[in-house]
C-alpha cells in the first residue's frame, strides 16, 4: 500500500490569522489523503536566513520523498520567482529568496525549476498571498503525484544567502558570527564543534559583542544558572547559552553579531 504523501509548512504567518489554517485547506482539497506537518508558524516577520536555518535543520529529519511548502516572502507580488527545488532527496517548493540555501548547498546535484504553470494556481492569484493561490496548490499537486517537469523549467540559478563557514587563522583564532537565536535565548554559531574539538579541553575565549566566556560545559544540566557557557547544540554547532537562562538578552546580541573565538 502506498504511503499517504507527506507534506510541511514552513512559514512567518503566525497563528493568530486565518493564513495557515487558508494554505492548508487549499492542500487538502487538491490532496485530501496528504499528511501535513507543521515544522514552524514562528519565524519572526520576513525574516529569510531565520527560515532557511529552521529548514537546514528540519528537512533532514523527513523520509525522502517529502515536500516541503516554505513561505517566508518578504517580495510577494515583485518579480521573485516561486521555486520547485529537487534536492538530497526532497522537494521544496518556496520563492527564490535563498530560503533554500540549506539543501541546495548541502546537494550540489540539485535542480532548481521556476514554476510558471499557471494553471495549477489557485484563480484568481491575489497579489499578497501567494502562500495559498501559487505555492499550496503547487505543492499539493506536485505531492499528489503530478511529474516535476510540468511546473516549469529548470533554471540555471537561484538566490543563496550567506552561510559560509567561521575563518580560522594559524594560531587558533576563529572569527565567526551567530547564525540564529532559538526561543530558549541561545546563540548560534556558525563555528561546527568539529572544527573546533580542542575547545572541551583547552583554555579558550570566546568574544560576542561587549561579552565574552571561557567556559564549556557538555550538558546544560552541568552549568549553574547563571553564568554564559558554550556547548555543542544538536545542530552541530557551537552554542552561547545559559542554563534556564536567555544568553540574548543577557549578552545584548541577536542574530548576524561578530564573534571571535581565540584558543588560549
Amino acid at each position: 500500500m502506498l504511503k499517504p504523501p507527506l507534506i510541511t509548512l514552513l512559514t512567518d504567518f503566525g497563528l493568530a490569522d486565518h493564513y495557515v489554517a487558508a494554505m492548508k485547506g487549499v492542500v487538502l482539497g487538491i490532496c485530501p489523503e496528504a499528511r501535513l506537518v507543521d515544522i514552524s508558524h514562528e519565524v519572526r516577520p520576513f525574516a529569510v536566513a531565520e527560515a532557511a536555518f529552521t529548514l537546514g535543520q528540519a528537512y533532514p529529519c523527513f523520509p525522502a520523498g517529502t515536500t516541503h511548502l516554505v513561505v517566508v516572502d518578504p517580495g510577494v507580488g515583485s518579480a521573485r520567482r516561486p521555486l520547485l527545488v529537487e534536492a538530497d532527496g526532497h522537494r521544496f517548493i518556496a520563492p527564490d529568496n535563498g530560503i533554500l540555501t540549506w539543501p541546495m548547498d548541502r546537494d550540489p546535484g540539485h535542480s532548481a525549476r521556476e514554476i510558471t504553470a499557471a494553471s495549477f494556481f489557485r484563480q484568481p492569484v491575489s497579489g499578497t498571498f501567494h502562500g495559498r493561490d501559487i505555492f499550496a496548490p503547487v505543492a499539493a499537486r506536485l505531492a499528489s503525484g503530478i511529474p516535476v517537469a510540468e511546473f516549469g523549467e529548470i533554471v540555471g540559478s537561484a538566490v543563496r544567502l550567506d552561510f559560509a563557514p567561521a575563518t580560522r587563522d594559524e594560531v587558533g583564532v576563529w572569527q565567526g558570527r551567530i547564525l540564529y537565536v532559538d526561543r530558549f535565548g541561545n546563540l548560534v554559531t556558525n563555528i561546527r564543534a568539529s572544527d573546533a574539538p580542542q575547545i572541551a579541553e583547552k583554555r579558550f575565549k570566546m568574544v560576542f559583542g561587549t561579552t565574552e566566556t571561557s567556559w564549556y560545559h557538555p550538558s546544560y544540566a552541568s552549568a549553574n544558572h547563571e553564568s554564559i557557557f558554550v556547548i555543542e547544540g544538536s545542530s552541530g554547532f557551537l552554542e552561547v547559552s545559559i542554563n534556564q537562562g536567555d544568553a540574548a538578552r543577557v549578552a545584548g546580541v541577536a542574530a548576524g553579531a561578530a564573534i571571535t573565538l581565540r584558543l588560549t
